[in-house]
Order: structure tokens, then C-alpha cells, then sequence
């Protein structure tokens, strides 16, 4: 047997057994098995171990110098006082420190060949975050969920790929010589106290790629209508800030929420590092989503939720064809629902709840095949919810409440020209029968009484003239 993983499941290892395998293991896991106390010793005559995971467990003790050797060793998010050294394997370095507390060495930026650096899920602090010198090959830094603080640590070097300090206590303006990192693909800083105005240096970095991660921040000022430059893309997370004005239209062109790009390889799939390097998590559905960045060309997410942006939906967003989630709830936006976002033919989340939108909403949403969550409460809308496809399975009234007048098979509630049934065409009005008789009797029997009376009055005592003078002769 070669390679030992039972990590990641309900299994617990009892440390107390006295275990001895015989087989020369090159990968062992055993993540989050209830390890206890010091690191089982056996694992130190696994010589020919490459790598090693331990990590959440509950492992206390000095780190044993032959693991020295191991050219990858994942213990984050262990208890206890323990430090792992440089480990080389093939010109890769993977630090990882797992104390429970106090500052981080500043020697570590003079670690040679250093290529990856995950310190996340800790509980290191200090204000003063290493500087990693102008020779240094840090490509991966990873130190969120930790407890740094003062200013956005900013002395990486021009190989820095992907950028992870969330969750943290940094504050203060985002540093202009983020500008500098060239080949930064993927930037996460949520979770911390960051403010300023947003930062127009961004729609220069041409390298993102994977993510630009600012939510729960305290950053003001407007969106860049130059963020359409960023022709890669693909997943930027505003929400939850102090930013206003307007939605730009430009945002309609980013060409890789338009297109599904082919995703080039990335450093960790080249030098094949054996362990997860990083997991995006997206707020999706009302909740927080881990996604899996070896996958990250199948994820397209726009979220402006939770700011001050003002009005209407610019019609220019349902270009995003290859877009999956859209949230821009918890704003002041105003006007109606564009209609191109029946052409949002990727979208699988749409929330644009708690705004002050009105009139109907779009036929067009029929078109949504792969919709499954909507939100448009607390909005002004009313009409006749639109049915077909996807919208006949979206029913929960939560969906569509407090709105103005929503009607529909969804929410139960009959539209008013559904419930007037149409009455039968309109005919020519035809005269009875009867009428016709009255009529072809009453006429001459008026004509001969007529005459009668006329003829008693004397109009037809007219005696001819000169019959009237023999008479008197």
C-alpha cells in the first residue's frame, strides 16, 4: 500500500493503539480524525512519505525533524504549539504554521523557492506582516481567518497568483502598489475593515481572472465604468460596502461572463499539488457556498448587494449569457425589470429583492431554464407572474411577497381577467316574429280609422258644386 487517506470523514483513530504499519506509505491523510495529543510516532519511520495530512485534529507537541523532509504538509486548523519548516520537492515549498497564537516570523520571507504559503484557519496576529524580498517566487499566499491587523499588507512579489487575506483585522485604503502584481489572477479581502474610495487601479489588472472579493468591507465612493476592461473576469463580489451612484452600463461587457472562456492551467495543476489550495466562498441562496477553485472557469457570479446604488437595472446586464448568480438586492434601485434578462440563458440565481422596482415582471423570465432560486420581494411590482418552464416550480410566496399587486398559479392568487369567463359573441339583434305581424296588421286598421273619424268631421261631405244650385232652383 502506497497511499493511506481516510480523512475528511466520521472515522476517529485512537492515538493510544500501538500501530506499526510495515508498508513505506508516500501519501497518508488522516484529516479530521480525532487525533489527539502528540503526532502518532509510527508516522516518523514513514520515510518515504510526500505528503502528509493532518490537519483538523486536535495534535499538540513539537513537530518531528524527519517530517522535514516531506515536500507537502497540510496540519492548519490543528490545536497546539507546532511549526512546520520549509519542505522542498522539486524546487515546491508548501509553510505551514499551526500555532495558536502570536505573530508570524518575519523569517519566513527569506524562505528560498518558496512557492505556496497557506497559514489560513489560525490564530495568528501582530500588525506587521513579513516583506518578501525582491528574489522571493511567492506565488500562493493563503493567511485568511486569522487575526492580523493594521494596514493591507502589500510587499508581494511580481509571481503572486492569488492573494487570500480575508477574514481578518486589516483597515485602510487598499495599497496602489497592488497595481505592481501583474499576474494576480485571484484577490480575496472580505471580511475586513478596508475603506477608501474604490480603488480605479483595478481596471488595470488585466490578470484577473478567478476573483475580486471585496464584500463586508467599508469601501465608498462609485464603481469604475473601466471594469469592463478586465476582459477575464469572472467572479466579483462588491456586496455589503458603502458604494453609490449608478450601476454601470459597461458592466454589460465582460467578455468572460459573456463567453465560457477556456480556462488556462493554473500553477497548481502544472506542479500538481496534492492538496485543495483554496475554495471560494460565495454567498448564494441566502447562504454561504464553498466552491472548489480547481473548478473556477464553471463559475460566473455578480454580486452588488448590500450598497447604496441607486437607480435603474441597466439593460445592458442581460448580456452576461454564461452568468450563473445575480445579486443586486438591498439597494435603491428603481424603474422596471429589463427584459433582456429573459436572455440571462445561464443564470441559476436571481435575487433582486428589497428595492423599490415597479410594473410587471418580464414575460421573458419564461425563457430561464436553468433558474431554481428567485427573489424579487419587498419590491413594487404587480401583475401576472409569468408561468412556463422554470417558473412553474418557483412557488414559494416568500419569493414574491410584499409587493404591490402579484397575481398568479405560483402564489395562488387568481389574476382579475382570469376570473371573468368571456361570454359569447356578439350577434345581430333579429326582430320577433311578432312584430312584423302587429305591424301588417295594425297599419290598415289605422288607415280605415283614420278615415272613418275624418269622414264623421265632414271632410268627405263635399257635394259637387253645381249639383248644390239645381237644387235650389
Amino acid at each position: 500500500m502506497k497511499k493511506l487517506h481516510l480523512g475528511g470523514n466520521k472515522l476517529a483513530w485512537n492515538n493510544n493503539l500501538a500501530i506499526e504499519p510495515k508498508c513505506k506509505l508516500s501519501s497518508l491523510s488522516l484529516r479530521s480524525c480525532s487525533v489527539k495529543g502528540q503526532i502518532p510516532s509510527w508516522i516518523s519511520n514513514q520515510t518515504d512519505l510526500i505528503y502528509l495530512d493532518l490537519s483538523e485534529n486536535d495534535l499538540e507537541g513539537d513537530f518531528p525533524q524527519r517530517f522535514f523532509a516531506i515536500s507537502v504538509v497540510s496540519i492548519s486548523k490543528s490545536i497546539g504549539p507546532c511549526i512546520v519548516k520549509e519542505q522542498l520537492f522539486w524546487g515546491i515549498a508548501r509553510n505551514q504554521y499551526c500555532f495558536n497564537y502570536g505573530p508570524l516570523p518575519k523569517s519566513i520571507s527569506n524562505t528560498h523557492r518558496l512557492l505556496l504559503l497557506d497559514l489560513s484557519k489560525n490564530s495568528f496576529s501582530g500588525n506587521e506582516f513579513p516583506a518578501f524580498g525582491p528574489n522571493s517566487l511567492i506565488a500562493f499566499v493563503d493567511v485568511s481567518s486569522n487575526t492580523f491587523s493594521g494596514k493591507v499588507p502589500s510587499n508581494f512579489r511580481l509571481f503572486t497568483v492569488m492573494l487570500s487575506l480575508s477574514q481578518n483585522c486589516f483597515y485602510g485604503p487598499l495599497p496602489k502598489n497592488f497595481s505592481n502584481l501583474i499576474m494576480l489572477e485571484h484577490l480575496d479581502l472580505h471580511g475586513n475593515n478596508i475603506s477608501g474610495e474604490f480603488p480605479a487601479f483595478f481596471s488595470q489588472m488585466s490578470s484577473f481572472q478567478v476573483l475580486n472579493n471585496l464584500r463586508n468591507n467599508s469601501i465608498k465612493g462609485s464603481i469604475s465604468n473601466d471594469l469592463s476592461s478586465l476582459s477575464s473576469l469572472r467572479i466579483l463580489d462588491l456586496s455589503n460596502n458603502y458604494l453609490k451612484g449608478e450601476i454601470p452600463q459597461s458592466l454589460g461587457n465582460l467578455t468572460g461572463v459573456i463567453e465560457t472562456p477556456d480556462a488556462p492551467l493554473t500553477l497548481s495543476e502544472i506542479f500538481k499539488f496534492p492538496v485543495e489550495i483554496h475554495d471560494l466562498i460565495v454567498n448564494c441562496k441566502k447562504a454561504k457556498q464553498g466552491l472548489s477553485i480547481r473548478n473556477r472557469d464553471i463559475y460566473t457570479f455578480l454580486d452588488l448587494s448590500k450598497n447604496r446604488l441607486s437607480g435603474e437595472i441597466p439593460y445592458s446586464l442581460g448580456g452576461l449569457k454564461s452568468l450563473k448568480l445575480l445579486n443586486l438586492s438591498f439597494k435603491e434601485l428603481s424603474g422596471k425589470i429589463p427584459i433582456s434578462f429573459g436572455d440571462l440563458e445561464s443564470v441559476e440565481t436571481l435575487d433582486l429583492s428589497h428595492n423599490t422596482l415597479d410594473g410587471e415582471i418580464p414575460v421573458t423570465f419564461s425563457k430561464l431554464l436553468e433558474l431554481n432560486y428567485l427573489d424579487l420581494s419587498n419590491n413594487k411590482l404587480g401583475g401576472k407572474i409569468p408561468g412556463g418552464h422554470q417558473m412553474d416550480t418557483l412557488v414559494d410566496p416568500k419569493m414574491y411577497a410584499n409587493n404591490s399587486g402579484l397575481c398568479g398559479v405560483q402564489i395562488e392568487v387568481p389574476c382579475e381577467k382570469d376570473l371573468v369567463p368571456p361570454g359569447p359573441p356578439l350577434r345581430k339583434k333579429q326582430e320577433p316574429m311578432y312584430s312584423w305581424i302587429a305591424t301588417g296588421v295594425g297599419y290598415p286598421v289605422g288607415f280605415l280609422s283614420s278615415t272613418a273619424v275624418m269622414y264623421v268631421l265632414g271632410y268627405f261631405n263635399t257635394a259637387p258644386a253645381y249639383h248644390r244650385r239645381s237644387s235650389l232652383r
